[in-house]
């Protein structure tokens, strides 16, 4: 046993207890506000709703909970349980070349995952989101866009693997910096992909028939220098109740989405006033800003992951031999799963304040007013918790919470919050 076993050993479980501690004080937090509405909500929300909501986030945070529990010990057992070990054998032993062996071992480590995470989501769809009335898909349905996922996951995945695995046998020492310049690329056209070419394989989108709505968001649109493409409409209410709008696609494929949900929930200018709110996330560059950033994280991620794949105590204290690419590649996505907890209050700060400008935009374009009631009624509509615990915020929420959201809309346009 060698320190990066102690270490990993070590950044595991204070993960996992972390995020177990985490969960325990936001389900205390939760449960100790659960009898009583906050003042600043109390004409808004019911007690019903507000319990509602307390006890959604209570079933979820179980869930979490057990879902940390069983992802570490799959992390656990794929390092140092040899699970990786075996996988690397059955490939090797079928005698294909490095690369398919390498490419089988990653996609078979990757898949492994991906069914933990499948379980875990059919749970909480059709024991969570039913017993709160959110779920309207079959099981059928669900497994068709399962399959779906996995389908277009495997496209990516090979061709993406094997050029990765390709240039770190090929392109010399500095194959990290290649590979950096491939996943940024292949973010670009996902982006610019995915509205026209990856949504309609799971839903259907509609042009908006509201002549009254589609000229308020146009005029919106005029007002913030923005071309509007397409309104379109999208069918999410065949699979949740929940609901959402949102801008997708970089160019000429860029349009305005918004849940058939969002559409039953809200009042035309409510709608108005979360358009703002997405329109000023598209005007201050969040999308851009946060792809650099992502991508500085990725560039300093594989500068580590290319220092260590030439160190034999690297793959040692993760339990794997031989040492090779592939291993490397599995080891170091083990290794960024069990401690990206302790780095991603970062994140979700940036992402905060990314809503707090995005409000002040919708604020600064006469939406503010309106814009805090249609947020009331979402959270009411979707059971968001009213009461987060802040730690637990601080580390889990990329939206800040409602008070404080009605508190800083407040201040952008002289409205009083609630």
């Amino acid at each position: 046993m060698n320190l990066l076993t102690l270490v990993f050993l070590a950044g595991l479980a204070a993960g996992a207890a972390l995020q177990l501690w985490l969960g325990w004080r936001n389900m205390a937090h939760v449960r100790a506000h659960r009898s009583h509405v906050p003042e600043v909500f109390r004409d808004d929300v019911p007690l019903a709703q507000h319990q509602k909501a307390a006890d959604y986030t209570l079933a979820n945070g179980r869930l979490a909970a057990a879902a940390v529990v069983a992802n570490g010990l799959v992390l656990a057992g794929l390092s140092l349980g040899g699970g990786l070990v075996l996988l690397d054998r059955a490939w090797r032993d079928l005698a294909l070349t490095p690369l398919a062996t390498g490419l089988g071992v990653v996609i078979s480590a990757g898949l492994i995952m991906a069914v933990l995470r499948s379980a875990f989501s059919a749970y909480r769809v059709f024991v969570v989101e039913q017993r709160f009335g959110f779920n309207r898909a079959s099981p059928a349905l669900f497994m068709v866009d399962t399959a779906k996922r996995g389908l277009i996951a495997m496209a990516i995945a090979v061709p993406l693997g094997g050029l990765v695995l390709w240039l770190m046998a090929a392109a010399g020492p500095l194959w990290w910096l290649w590979v950096w310049a491939l996943w940024t690329g292949f973010l670009i056209v996902r982006t610019w992909a995915y509205p026209g070419f990856i949504a309609p394989l799971f839903n259907s989108f509609t042009p908006l028939r509201d002549s009254v709505l589609k000229a308020r968001i146009e005029g919106l649109a005029a007002r913030c220098g923005f071309a509007v493409g397409d309104i379109q409409v999208m069918d999410a209410s065949r699979r949740s109740g929940h609901g959402n709008a949102y801008f997708a696609g970089l160019g000429a494929s860029k349009r305005v989405v918004l849940y058939d949900t969002l559409l039953e929930a809200l009042e035309a200018g409510e709608i108005e006033a979360v358009l703002a709110h997405e329109l000023g996330h598209y005007r201050r560059r969040h999308a851009g800003k946060h792809l650099a950033l992502v991508s500085l994280v990725r560039l300093a991620g594989l500068a580590l992951l290319a220092w260590l794949v030439p160190q034999p105590w690297f793959y040692a204290g993760l339990g794997m031999d031989p040492p090779s690419n592939h291993a490397a590649i599995a080891l170091f996505a083990i290794l960024v799963s069990a401690f990206w907890i302790f780095l991603r209050p970062l994140g979700a700060m940036v992402l905060r304040e990314f809503e707090f400008e995005a409000d002040a935009f919708a604020a600064a374009h006469g939406n503010g007013r309106t814009l805090i009631p249609a947020l009331i009624k979402l959270h009411r509509n979707n059971a968001t918790s009213l009461t987060p615990e802040p730690l637990y915020s601080t580390f889990f929420h990329s939206h800040p919470p409602l008070a404080a959201r009605m508190r800083h809309l407040s201040g952008a346009d002289g409205t009083p919050a609630g």
